[in-house]
């Protein structure tokens, strides 16, 4: 299969993607109030662990239907996971026939499907793929010989499943000194390593014995005291294969050339190094963080964790050059005997071969389970489809799967590979030389110099992650368009991610980030799929949502809110709520993991699950609208590995960002000032990263940028990064950011003009957009409330969403960069569109007050002339219409261990303080019914406000449906359903599974029903607030609602 192979210059012809538009505002306030049921919302689905049956299927579809959900995104899961594992086995007779059956009931019900394009969630893998197949790394075993000799002679085996690359041959480089100690490194901290002269120390190797941590530290005797050369941070802790095909890979330091007799190393931390290795001859620091050997060990890589510091040079020490390297790969023959004439000295044969990484995808079931097909290969991609989809695709009739329509990539964790099929001519190809002579750099032999070699292994680490885009990224979504599939996928990994995450997305049709209820995941990945989204022209920006760990059955909407909305914030606008589990049968509250909320219909509020999601998809909605307003585009260089950006300088407040890549750069425009992407996208200021480097193709290209009017903020480049032309490319790159940046005629200047454009080296960004007269976009009149917000352009004006992040009611002026227009205030948790009366007019903004209940968020629209300024109040206080003093009448929902009749009550109480334990234990949905009386019926809107409801409830007026609150301000507007005299109000209250899990473990077993497979609930897990807590109210507020066009 014919590869394609890309180079810098050559990036912008794969760009795709098309500026975002808008719907206009007439049709956008009607389907905002009258929120199609189409429009999409997704779940993850998982089946996990065989625990699956026909009936189930049918029925999480039908309750799925119900409440709104029409798209599923399914993952076959295996063991470990928090459930026993069940009865079908995948591929069986039985799993394809649940299997069929699920997509037949999708197509009846209309509900879109999508499956990963592998068992398990990470990555694209099963036991279809051959070791020759699968990820794969360059692996090296040595000889040495004393020439001149006859070779003759078996060479070492590369081992199980090698396959041969290259036979190098090159001389010995030896050292001049020796070190030694006498001490058992493995039992000791201190280690003293002496030589029998004055010698000079230039690397230094440790090995570990185990997975760990540990600080160290290296002195060298100077007289009668210790003098440090330097300290290092070692960390080996994570020892799976996904972060390093090589576990206990070696720590290799770079010493400044130090000279002594006696060095000593310390570490914080006996029995986790067991070998050292001191040495005058220089080695490749960090060779296997830097071959991808080694990764980043934790789930959330910064920007910087992929960069190194520049190497010590040593000018007059001898190293292994290019030339010195020799290609004997022909005087192997089949059977690994080498025949060859040995030159005299001392030589290297090094065999080097590819080695599968030994990644399987995971956590699938034991059936599915193989080997990680190669993310470099197309052509290994394309097989590892048809082995999976491919068959799926065979076996179910095409009547049958109408709405399968998309193939699943998940979050990148399946480590790094740094080698293919074909990679020494795809690498001739991109970078014009030949990498033969420096792969000994792969372990760590330094060829040519030591920026020499960092350079070739930039080149290697930038192929990579090129080829895992372009071969596998685009390969995938090639081989789906063929068969009328598109792509789904996280661009971003939390172990062992090998490429640019931007680049990386860009390649997907669709695109995700994702969140937890809580903690730091999503700090980063949802800025990184939303800027991914804008830059190549993507109108949706998925996030699989609300996910957690290690919480089960307490959680609820309500709690879900904040960070869902400060997401919506940060550019994701369509939800992936994460996680329904099959339900195989109907016990309560059924199978669970140790991870995911309960979004399934064996969960109490699953029933009432549709509210939430009429909130969630009329913001997903609104936010698919329009272009995305930032002022900055942080570029986040050319290094790879990279799963973020960096913002230095920091965004002022009150201002947006995006991050953004060479290759979107390169197919980028000036116009009127501003840097101009194909996707449509625009920004006034664009920032360089504060490192040395840039390849002379992307620098000419910001050059004609600056030059027609692009103004940058950051560091003139030095050099190239990449032996890509050296030392040629060096001198290109010179001699441009000496003319750009003027820096030998105005080495001090804060600014300087290059011909339309201008380049600010060191300013802040507050200076920036000053100078250009751009002011926030968004303001709070208190900065220190926690005010999210994002500003969404569209032809006929603008649209604004805005977010209290604290759970407490707030109050302030809100300055919107707009100009003479009316605002409106438009309510996702209502569907009300009503004008905000009480604004002003400032120099390029408006303010207005606003009010915002904890954690509350609110669409605020400028697409009309103001008519005036200052009148009537935003937010004016309410009207009691009448109170609700009549008692009530409480009826619990049946089997599920509450009072068999319904009781009666004068005032409202909270379930968990009952002395009645089948209330105080009690799980599920229980009906509050009682009157009211209203003498006149007010002109203005009116709603009823139930004050506090845990967790959720849907109000029922006069027998009709009124709606329902999950959050604060816990309110339904009611207008129209009320009548004079005497009105009948139900309200539906449900709460979660806690109580009655909790109260199960005091009960006699005769009166347990409850059934779950993971939860870490136990005696002392604290009861949870339950029921219809009030005060509850019947009021008016006097809105002028925005009349909607039909």
């Amino acid at each position: 299969m014919k590869k394609v192979i890309i180079t810098l210059a050559t990036l912008a012809t794969f760009f795709s993607g098309q500026p975002i538009m808008a719907e206009g505002f007439d049709k956008m306030q009607k389907t905002f109030i009258e929120t199609p049921k189409d429009q999409p919302l997704a779940v993850y689905w998982y089946w996990i662990d065989g625990n699956i049956s026909e009936k189930g299927v049918v029925k999480d579809l039908q309750a799925m239907k119900k409440v709104g959900i029409n798209r599923v995104q399914i993952g076959m899961i295996g063991e470990g996971q928090g459930t026993p594992t069940g009865p079908v086995k995948m591929f069986t007779n039985k799993w394809w026939k649940i299997l069929h059956t699920m997509f037949k009931t999708a197509t009846e019900l209309n509900i879109e499907v999508g499956l990963f394009n592998c068992p398990g969630w990470s990555q694209s893998g099963g036991p279809w793929v051959k070791p020759e197949q699968s990820m794969r790394y360059l692996a090296a075993v040595n000889d040495t010989v004393q020439g001149p000799i006859n070779y003759q002679s078996a060479l070492p085996s590369l081992g199980k499943d090698g396959q041969d690359v290259k036979v190098l041959a090159y001389p010995l480089i030896k050292a001049e000194a020796k070190f030694t100690t006498t001490q058992n490194i493995l039992e000791e901290k201190e280690i003293i390593f002496k030589s029998d002269k004055p010698a000079v120390a230039r690397s230094l190797v440790l090995h570990p014995a185990r997975g760990g941590r540990a600080n160290m530290q290296i002195s060298v005797k100077k007289g009668n005291e210790w003098e440090l050369i330097d300290n290092y941070r070692l960390d080996r802790s994570n020892t799976q294969n996904n972060v390093g095909f090589i576990p206990l890979a070696p720590f290799v330091f770079s010493l400044p050339e130090t000279e002594g007799e006696e060095f000593r190393i310390t570490l914080s931390e006996k029995g986790f190094i067991n070998r050292i290795e001191l040495s005058d001859i220089p080695q490749v620091e960090f060779y296997a963080e830097k071959t991808l050997a080694k990764m980043f060990p934790e789930p959330l890589p910064m920007w910087n964790d992929y960069l190194w510091r520049n190497q010590p040079e040593y000018p007059n020490v001898p190293m292994l050059q290019a030339n010195q390297v020799k290609d004997i790969t022909e005087n192997m023959k089949p059977d690994g005997t080498l025949v060859w004439e040995v030159p005299e000295g001392t030589w290297v044969i090094s065999r080097t071969g590819m080695l599968p990484t030994g990644v399987t995808n995971s956590p699938s079931p034991k059936e599915g389970r193989g080997l990680e097909t190669d993310k470099m290969s197309k052509e290994h991609i394309r097989a590892h489809f048809d082995n999976y989809i491919g068959k799926i695709l065979k076996r179910i009739p095409a009547k049958d799967r109408k709405t399968f329509r998309f193939i699943i990539e998940d979050s990148y964790e399946t480590g790094g590979q740094n080698w293919t099929d074909n990679l020494m001519e795809d690498f001739k190809k991109a970078y014009g030389y030949d990498p033969t002579p420096y792969i000994p750099a792969l372990n760590g032999v330094v060829v040519g110099s030591p920026e020499m070699t960092d350079r070739f292994l930039w080149d290697l680490r930038r192929l990579v992650a090129d080829q895992v885009a372009y071969e596998y990224v685009a390969g995938l979504r090639e081989v789906s368009h063929e068969h009328g599939f598109t792509t789904w996928l996280e661009n971003y990994g939390h172990w062992g991610f090998p490429g640019e995450f931007l680049q990386y997305g860009g390649q997907s049709d669709e695109i995700a980030g994702e969140f937890w209820s809580f903690g730091n995941l999503g700090d980063i990945e949802n800025k990184a799929a939303s800027s991914c989204g804008h830059i190549y022209g993507k109108d949706k920006v998925w996030a699989e949502s609300c996910t957690c760990g290690g919480s089960h059955f307490d959680l609820y909407p309500a709690t879900m809110k904040q960070r869902v909305d400060r997401f919506f914030t940060e550019g994701i606008n369509a939800t992936l709520l994460h996680l329904y589990i099959q339900q195989p049968d109907d016990r309560t509250p059924g199978f669970n993991a140790w991870f995911g909320n309960e979004f399934n219909r064996n969960n109490t509020w699953f029933s009432q699950l549709d509210i939430f999601l009429d909130y969630l998809k009329r913001c997903n909605y609104m936010l698919q609208q329009g272009r995305y307003v930032a002022d900055v585009a942080y570029f986040i260089g050319e290094d790879t590995p990279k799963m973020t950006g960096v913002r230095n300088p920091e965004i002022p407040r009150g201002y947006s960002y995006d991050y953004v890549n060479a290759e979107v750069l390169m197919s980028a425009k000036a116009e009127n000032g501003k840097l101009v992407l194909a996707s449509g996208m625009e920004y006034s200021v664009l920032v360089l990263p504060k490192i040395e480097t840039m390849r002379p193709e992307l620098l000419t290209k910001l050059q004609q940028l600056v030059k027609e009017g692009v103004v940058i903020q950051g560091p003139a480049p030095l050099r190239s990064p990449s032996l890509k032309n050296y030392p040629e490319s060096d001198y290109q790159v010179k001699a441009m950011a000496e003319e750009m940046w003027q820096k030998n005629i105005h080495p001090f200047a804060e600014k300087v003009r290059y011909g339309k454009g201008m380049i600010y080296p060191t300013a802040s960004l507050e200076q920036i957009l000053s100078d250009l007269r751009i002011q926030p976009d968004f303001t709070a009149s208190d900065p220190m409330l926690p005010v999210l917000f994002i500003h969404l352009n569209t032809q006929e004006g603008e649209v604004y969403f805005v977010s209290n992040q604290s759970d407490k009611t707030i109050s302030f002026d809100a300055n919107f960069r707009a100009k003479g227009m009316q605002p409106e205030l438009w309510n996702p948790l209502t569907s009300e569109t009503r004008y905000l009366p009480e604004f002003k007019q400032l120099t390029g903004a408006i303010s207005v007050p606003m009010t915002l209940a904890g954690n509350e968020s609110s669409f605020v629209i400028f697409r009309e002339k103001a008519k005036t300024e200052g009148k009537g109040q935003n937010y004016p206080e309410a009207t009691q219409v009448a109170s609700i003093d009549a008692p009530w009448t409480i009826e619990f929902e049946a089997h599920r261990g509450g009072p068999e009749k319904p009781i009666v009550t004068e005032k409202l109480f909270d379930w968990m303080e009952s002395e009645d334990l089948k209330i105080k234990y009690f799980s599920g949905n229980a009906i509050y019914k009682t009157t009211f009386t209203i003498d006149k019926l007010p002109e203005s809107p009116v709603y009823i406000d139930l004050g506090k409801v845990m967790v959720m409830a849907k109000v029922r007026i006069n027998g009709q449906e009124a709606g329902g609150v999950w959050t604060a301000p816990y309110q339904v507007g009611i207008t129209g359903l009320l009548k004079e005299g005497v009105n009948e109000l139900e309200v539906e209250v449900v709460n979660c599974w806690r109580n009655r899990l909790v109260g199960e473990l005091f009960l006699p077993e005769k009166e347990r029903f409850t059934f779950h497979t993971a939860a870490t609930i136990n005696e002392k897990t604290p009861m949870q607030s339950s029921g219809l807590l009030g005060p509850v109210q019947i009021i008016s507020y006097p809105y002028e609602m925005v009349e909607c066009v039909k």
